[in-house]
C-alpha cells in the first residue's frame, strides 16, 4: 500500500510539473508577442525589413518546437517490427589519426545487445600519422572477424565511407564516426524503423561524451539537444529528416549503393566536395523517395571540440556543407515535400542567410551610429531561449544542461552567426580541416 501512495505521490508531482512548464511556456510566449507589439510602436527607430525577419524568425522557431512536439507520436507507427528482424548489420567507421577514441569505438561496436554472427564491423584507417595503426592491429587480435584496411595515404572522409560500404555484407550500414558510439543497448532501436520497407535512413540521438569538460563543451551538450530533440525531432515528423549525422546514423544498403558513385564524386563549382558527407548522402535518400527519421530511442556519444579553435573549424565545414547541399537538395525538395519545402526548408535557408546581417545590424550599427542598445533583439534572442528550456526540462528532465541553452544562444549571436560570411567566403577551399 505504501508503495502505491509513494508512486501516486510521484505522478502528481510529475503531472504538477509538467503543468508547470506548460504554463511558463505559456508565459514567455506571450511576454515575445508583448516585446514584438512594442517594438512595433517603436517602428520610426526599427527599420520594417529587420522586424518583419524578427517576427518570422520567432514565429519559425515556435513552430519548430510544436512540430517536435509530435515527433514521439509520428514515430509509433515505425517501432511495429516482428520480434524476428534480425538483419544483417555493418558497422563502417572510417578513420584518421584517432589513437585514442577508436579502440573504444570498436569496443562498443562487439558490445551490441544484437546476435553476434548477425553483425560485422569495418574500419578504415585512412592514412593516420599517429599510433591508430598500432591500435587497430591491437584491436584485430582482441576481435577476430574485426575487418580493418589500412590506407598508406589520406583519401578523406568520404572515400573511407564509400570503402566500408562497398565492403559491407549487411542489408543496413551504421556510420559512425571514429570518435563515436552507440549504446549497446540501444542498437535495435536503430535497427528496428527499417522493417518498414520504405525507411531508407535512421538517425541516432547523439549527445557530447565529453560534456563535463569544460564550459564550451557543455554549452555544446545544450546544443546537441537543439539540433537532435528539436530540429532532427520536427524533420522527422514529416519523416524527412535532411540530415541524418555523421557521427551515428544507419542507411539501408539496397538504398545506398545506387547512389554512392555519385555522391563519392560530388562536386560543386568544380571541385570535389570535401565536407557535408552526411547531409549529401541523407539528400540521396530522400531523392531515391525514401523516409528518412531520427529516433531518440537509440542513444549515441560522441567526442566534441574541447577549444574554441576546434569548434570553429567544425562550424565552418558544417556550415560549407549544409549550403552547397541545400543548393542541392532545393528543386527535388519543393517537388517532393512542398509543404515541408515552404513551411521548414525554403524558411530556414532564407533565415540563415539573413541573420549574420540582422546580427551586425543590431550589435554594431545602431550601438555605434544610433548609439541605441538592442533591447528588442536581445530580448527577441533570450526570449526564444527561455521557451527551448522549458521544452528541454519537458522532454529531457534528467538532463542537466539546460541553462546552457542561454549561454549558446549568446555564443551563436556574437561568433557563430558571423561563421558563415567566413565559410561562404572560403567556400572553395576544400580542405578537410579536423583538428
Amino acid at each position: 500500500m505504501a508503495t502505491t501512495v509513494s508512486e501516486s505521490v510521484a505522478v502528481r508531482r510529475g503531472a504538477t510539473y509538467r503543468w508547470g512548464l506548460i504554463l511558463a511556456g505559456s508565459l514567455i510566449v506571450l511576454a515575445i508577442i508583448l516585446v514584438k507589439s512594442s517594438a512595433l510602436s517603436h517602428r520610426e527607430t526599427v527599420a520594417r525589413l529587420f522586424l518583419v525577419y524578427s517576427v518570422l524568425v520567432t514565429g519559425f522557431e515556435l513552430s519548430r518546437l510544436l512540430a517536435a512536439s509530435f515527433h514521439s507520436r509520428t514515430m509509433r507507427d515505425c517501432y511495429k517490427a516482428p520480434p524476428e528482424y534480425e538483419p544483417f548489420v555493418s558497422f563502417v567507421v572510417p578513420c584518421m589519426n584517432e589513437e585514442a577514441a577508436i579502440m573504444n569505438t570498436i569496443e562498443k561496436c562487439f558490445a551490441a545487445h544484437y546476435p553476434a554472427h548477425k553483425f560485422e564491423v569495418i574500419v578504415i584507417n585512412d592514412g593516420s600519422t599517429d599510433g591508430t595503426y598500432e591500435v587497430l592491429e591491437r584491436a584485430r587480435e582482441r576481435f577476430p572477424q574485426l575487418t580493418v584496411v589500412h590506407w598508406a595515404d589520406n583519401r578523406g572522409k568520404r572515400h573511407g565511407m564509400a570503402e566500408g560500404f562497398w565492403r559491407a555484407r549487411g542489408e543496413i550500414i551504421i556510420q559512425l564516426d571514429s570518435d563515436s558510439y552507440i549504446d549497446p543497448s540501444t542498437l535495435r532501436h536503430l535497427i528496428e524503423p527499417f522493417a518498414a520497407g520504405d525507411v531508407g535512413a535512421v538517425c541516432a540521438h547523439a549527445d557530447p561524451a565529453n560534456a563535463t569538460k569544460n564550459l564550451l563543451t557543455r554549452m555544446q551538450a545544450a546544443y546537441y539537444f537543439l539540433s537532435f530533440r528539436i530540429l532532427k525531432a520536427a524533420e522527422s515528423s514529416f519523416m524527412a529528416v535532411f540530415c541524418c549525422s555523421g557521427c551515428s546514423s544507419a542507411y539501408r544498403r539496397s538504398v545506398v549503393m545506387p547512389v554512392l558513385d555519385e555522391w563519392l564524386g560530388e562536386t560543386f563549382l568544380g571541385k570535389p566536395v570535401t565536407w557535408g558527407d552526411d547531409r549529401a548522402l541523407t539528400n540521396r535518400v530522400l531523392k531515391a523517395g525514401y523516409k528518412t527519421i531520427y529516433t531518440d530511442r537509440a542513444q549515441a556519444y560522441t567526442i566534441c571540440p574541447e577549444n574554441v579553435r576546434q569548434l570553429l573549424k567544425q562550424q565552418v565545414r558544417w556550415k560549407k556543407g549544409w549550403f552547397v547541399n541545400s543548393v542541392f537538395a532545393a528543386p527535388f525538395v519543393v517537388r517532393r515535400y512542398p509543404f515541408v519545402a515552404f513551411t521548414y526548408f525554403i524558411p530556414l535557408i532564407i533565415l540563415t542567410l539573413l541573420t549574420p546581417f540582422v546580427a551586425m545590424r543590431a550589435l554594431v550599427y545602431e550601438p555605434v551610429v544610433h548609439g541605441t542598445v538592442p533591447v528588442y533583439y536581445l530580448a527577441g534572442v533570450f526570449g526564444v531561449a527561455a521557451l527551448i528550456t522549458v521544452y528541454y526540462r519537458f522532454v529531457r528532465r534528467e538532463n542537466r544542461y539546460w541553462p546552457y541553452v542561454f549561454v549558446w544562444s549568446a555564443f551563436n549571436m556574437l561568433v557563430l552567426s558571423l561563421v558563415l560570411f567566413y565559410a561562404l567566403c572560403t567556400i572553395q577551399n576544400r580542405r578537410w580541416s579536423t583538428r
